[in-house]
């Protein structure tokens, strides 16, 4: 085997629940914890003063570059410091990255870690307080990538630039594309996300082991009020988390000289990434990513795998349209689980760093049933940026493999956008936003006659109740210059 063969030897998970506020750690100091944990999983606590490289994933926390203050609290001062933009994708993006450096030599004793405090946070802004955060100083050496915009200037002159807008708007566009009505739709989405539920159960990681079944979850309720037709609570992501996780990646050779136990590697075998047009007026259908498709099927050639060699799949599940998008262009069995943690919603949620959790129970699982081949699909922006991974405890016979699709996925059908369109329109999709448990405002993506996207808004109080109870899309309707829908 080639000594410079990538693996992941330690990993580490940390839910953090206490009652009281002021017991509460902040990031940082959960991330440092996740790390310690991982070492020890590693069966050699003392490797993390050898560390060469840092890399954190970025979180929705105030610090300016919290790799160095993590790296000298750990004992590797002089460890490079990596971070990340925002995204979901950044923590395979970051795992496929640290493959590639190790397999090349650029590194062989990486540390990848992140937090979020959600459910504290959420907590102190109820008691009017706010998060004490320990003041971090230094520039990264390298950043993972680099922020770009994912709204543009159609959607921000409607003000749509939320994924609680997009997603449901995606998911809408599904159920017309399949030709389901809305109550047969609402009813198999319901069961999907309520096999997320039981596999939650089963992860002792999970932050919410409850079961829930299918009807419970599309129903609202007091506990589950309705954010955006056609999701209530249970079927958005779970934010409100205070977790933590670290992976730790070598090459053999070091495994090797620490004398880890093979029984602990768990390699990466392939990986891949891409975008989708980061301005989501400019796709050619909202119901479809060629990006998932054209990386997802390359991840999976580069390992000599199909979709049927697959023991355990996570997709990135932020809300059900994600999930369905992923599933339908990698051609998985929708009847089968998509998840090993139980997703964003029940398994937890914590923004960018979720990726992290569902690798190291992809470690976990592997490490059980060696033979055992897992695909991780990563998903950042609104459908928009796109990461894959293929791991397992069998070696792969050729080296790590990687490819950046973009070009392929450059070369798909886009659609061209108008801002302030006047006059008649179809609508494609659309999305009705919850406040105060009534209907608020509508959202509608629609094409024109010669088949350029617009988006446009309604507050019609009857518009909007017929709306989460009837079919909308393809009907006719027009939009004025500033934006305001009415039916035809």
């Amino acid at each position: 085997m080639n000594p410079n063969t990538p693996i992941i030897v330690g990993i580490a998970q940390h839910a953090q629940k206490v009652a009281d506020v002021d017991q509460a750690l902040e990031p940082v100091e959960l991330m440092i914890r996740a790390a310690q944990a991982a070492a020890e999983d590693t069966g050699h606590p003392g490797i993390l003063s050898d560390l060469d490289s840092v890399r954190v994933v970025r979180g929705r926390w105030r610090y300016k570059q919290p790799a160095g203050y993590v790296a000298s609290r750990l004992g590797s001062p002089d460890a490079e410091l990596i971070g990340t933009p925002f995204g979901g994708n950044s923590v395979q993006a970051l795992v496929n990255r640290s493959a590639l450096d190790i397999l090349e030599g650029k590194n062989s004793l990486v540390l990848l870690t992140g937090a979020e405090v959600g459910h504290t946070q959420a907590k102190l802004l109820k008691a009017g307080r706010e998060m004490a955060y320990t003041k971090t100083s230094g520039s990264y050496d390298d950043m993972l990538d680099t922020e770009v915009p994912m709204s543009g200037s159609a959607e921000q002159a409607r003000s749509i630039q939320s994924p609680l807008q997009m997603y449901p708007i995606f998911e809408n566009a599904i159920r017309y594309q399949r030709g389901e009505s809305v109550s047969e739709h609402i009813s198999r989405i319901s069961e999907l996300w309520a096999g997320f539920s039981a596999v939650a159960q089963q992860n002792p990681h999970a932050w919410l082991r409850k079961q829930l079944d299918a009807e419970m979850i599309r129903t609202p309720s007091d506990s589950n009020r309705m954010i955006s037709f056609p999701y209530p609570k249970l079927m958005n992501s779970n934010n409100a988390v205070d977790m933590s996780a670290a992976l730790i990646m070598c090459s053999v050779a070091v495994a090797k000289r620490y004398a880890i136990d093979p029984a602990l590697w768990v390699f990466p075998w392939s990986g891949t990434a891409a975008h989708d047009t980061y301005m989501v007026s400019e796709r050619d259908n909202l119901y479809s990513s060629p990006a998932i498709r054209i990386a997802g099927q390359r991840a999976l050639d580069l390992a000599g795998l199909s979709t049927s060699d697959l023991s355990l799949v996570d997709v990135y599940s932020c809300f059900p349209s994600a999930v369905q998008v992923a599933a339908t262009e990698l051609g998985l069995d929708q009847s089968k689980p998509l998840t090993i943690t139980g997703g964003l919603t029940f398994g937890g949620g914590p923004l960018n760093n979720y990726v992290m959790h569902s690798i190291a129970r992809m470690v976990e699982l592997t490490r059980l049933n060696p033979s055992d081949k897992g695909l991780i699909t990563a998903n950042g922006g609104f459908l928009t940026k796109h990461a894959f991974g293929v791991y397992s405890a069998t070696p792969p016979s050729q080296d790590f493999q990687f490819a950046d699709v973009q070009s392929e996925v450059d070369a798909m059908p886009t659609r061209e956008s108008l801002d302030n369109f006047n006059g008649k329109v179809v609508i494609e999709s659309y999305t009705v936003m919850y406040g105060g448990g009534m209907p608020q405002m509508g959202h509608v993506a629609c094409l024109t006659g010669d088949g350029k996207r617009t988006w446009a808004n309604t507050e019609d109080r009857d518009l909007l109740f017929n709306m989460v109870d009837e079919e909308f899309c393809g009907r006719a309707g027009s939009v004025n210059g500033q934006g305001l829908f009415t039916m035809e």
